[in-house]
């Protein structure tokens, strides 16, 4: 049993948390922001900023490094959120309406980032959704919840009633 400190280093180590408003300080630029779970792991900073750059460079925010939060789009503040909860090599993304409010278009491009870290690197994501859209791209697994009980289970093209 751990104790609420190392609960807290765990969760900071291997968990990363994706939250559908974002959660970006508003006082600090989009690098700032992606290296600041990194900063609280204690991460060596010049490793963090180098990290940090080449994965915002990678999803196509290298002009935005200098940017604060309001003067980037919906879709680029959700990729910092994402980086942001993945650079420091978490093994599980926890995300909560990750796409709920951005265009049909922006949505399928977060997906796409999720399925890439996820494919590559084998981070596991679990995500609440509503929109059905991302549940059918889902392919792993599927659970649904309905009245705060699973309903239906849905792995691997094999589906699961729940009773």
């Amino acid at each position: 049993v751990l104790n609420d400190k190392e609960l807290a280093e765990f969760r900071n180590k291997h968990i990363g948390f994706i939250f559908q408003f974002h959660q970006l300080l508003p006082e600090f630029n989009a690098l700032e922001n992606v290296m600041m779970p990194a900063m609280i792991a204690r991460m060596d900073w010049k490793e963090a900023e180098e990290r940090a750059t080449q994965l915002l460079t990678d999803l196509g925010l290298g002009e935005r490094l200098t940017h604060k939060p309001n003067e980037l789009s919906g879709g680029e503040k959700q990729r910092l959120a994402i980086l942001r909860a993945y650079l420091k090599g978490s093994k599980i993304l926890l995300l909560d309406e990750p796409t709920g409010n951005l265009d049909p278009d922006t949505s399928m491009g977060i997906m796409r980032v999720l399925e890439n870290i996820n494919k590559e690197l084998g981070t596991t994501i679990v995500m609440a959704t509503h929109d059905r859209d991302i549940v059918n791209r889902m392919q792993k697994r599927v659970i649904v919840i309905e009245e705060g009980r699973i309903a239906k289970d849905y792995e691997k093209g094999k589906y699961y009633e729940v009773v």
